[in-house]
């Protein structure tokens, strides 16, 4: 496995994290908190011209150096949610729609958890009838009101996983705004016989196949967030003065500094081997679980303890690593959190 990257790949890194300083910069990020759409226009413009929204020309590598970069922004984008996980389903699908999600032309977003269902196959129970016709309620549907359809998980009438698309603004479906700690853009949505368009895929291991790819993103971006909150934190203990000296200059700054860059860069390798491993043609049934725990592990835990590095101040609005810090928590929680994590993991170790 070689970790370093190739020119092409740092062409890309450098092109992503220019877009994200010219149209998402942090002060983006503060004015899309808790907004209806949630992310800016000029930046999914920009990612489509770039040939970012087909993830079907990157290897999973260049995908996960491009995740990198839009964690360290902490970019809001429906990227994840129509250009990976859609699209991954319509890929599956055959759908005509993916042309129009890979040009941006398009948003799709997932609608499948559901309250207090779980993340495993057996949470999902909105029903879809012989009419095609979607009863039930989903919750945590990033960027629902953007979106031009929702990708609906649904149980038809043989009771197996159907997949189906749902315009939004469609009679019979209501949309309800969400506050999360990281206040970012998710809805709750409910559906009353709302009608719907089917997709030539079935069962739960077309969303299962596509979710361990969706993972290893996830990861890399839960790096990227960690690398650049231990940056900003590292600046702050060599600038802060307490006794005349250097917040790192106290033994106890020191080591929780020394063991945020050992975790981070081992979370980094992680990532890497699971990318690796994926574009090899191996099986990431446990490397790619493994990715996003101990990446979105290493990423709340350290923008924790930035929180006590920074003291007082780190909590309040004016520093940037409160945004970190509830992002973090945000991702470890959210598309298949620790202990379903642990689950995939555990299955596969004594299985």
């Amino acid at each position: 496995m070689d970790l370093e990257l190739t020119e092409e790949q740092q062409l890309l890194r450098d092109t992503v994290r220019g877009l994200c300083t010219r149209h998402a910069g942090l002060d983006v990020v503060r004015q899309l908190e808790n907004d209806e759409l949630g992310y800016p226009e000029k930046f999914w413009l920009q990612l489509g011209e770039a040939g970012l929204l087909d993830t079907s020309e990157l290897s999973t590598m260049d995908a996960v150096v491009m995740y990198q970069e839009l964690g360290r922004a902490l970019a809001p984008s429906p990227h994840f949610v129509s250009a990976v996980m859609s699209a991954g389903v319509l890929r599956q699908a055959g759908s005509d729609w993916l042309p129009r999600v890979t040009s941006g032309e398009a948003i799709i977003t997932p609608a499948w958890l559901e309250p207090e269902g779980g993340f495993g196959e057996a949470g999902v129970q909105t029903r879809l009838d012989g009419n095609g016709r979607v009863t039930g309620t989903k919750r945590h549907v990033q960027f629902a009101k953007a979106a031009d359809r929702l990708l609906v998980l649904a149980r038809g009438q043989g009771g197996d996983i159907s997949y189906v698309l749902v315009d939004p603004n469609a009679s019979g479906v209501t949309l309800t705004q969400q506050q999360t700690i990281a206040s970012d853009t998710q809805f709750r949505v409910d559906f009353d016989g709302a009608a719907s368009e089917p997709l030539a895929a079935a069962g739960w291991q077309v969303w299962d196949e596509v979710m361990h790819d969706g993972i290893i993103l996830l990861a890399a971006q839960a790096v990227g967030g960690a690398r650049y909150a231990l940056e900003i934190t590292v600046q702050y203990a060599k600038d802060r003065k307490q006794f005349d000296k250097p917040l790192g200059a106290f033994q106890a700054i020191a080591h929780y500094l020394s063991d945020a860059v050992t975790t981070v860069d081992g979370a980094e390798t992680l990532v890497y081997e699971a990318a690796w491993a994926r574009d090899s043609g191996k099986s990431t049934a446990r490397l790619a679980p493994m990715a996003k725990l101990f990446a979105c592990q290493t990423f709340r835990d350290l923008t924790a303890m930035a929180q006590q590095v920074f003291g007082g101040v780190g909590f309040t609005v004016e520093y940037d690593i409160q945004l970190y810090f509830r992002r973090a928590k945000q991702l470890q929680i959210s598309w298949w959190n620790d202990r379903y994590l642990e689950e995939l993991i555990a299955a596969d170790v004594l299985d």
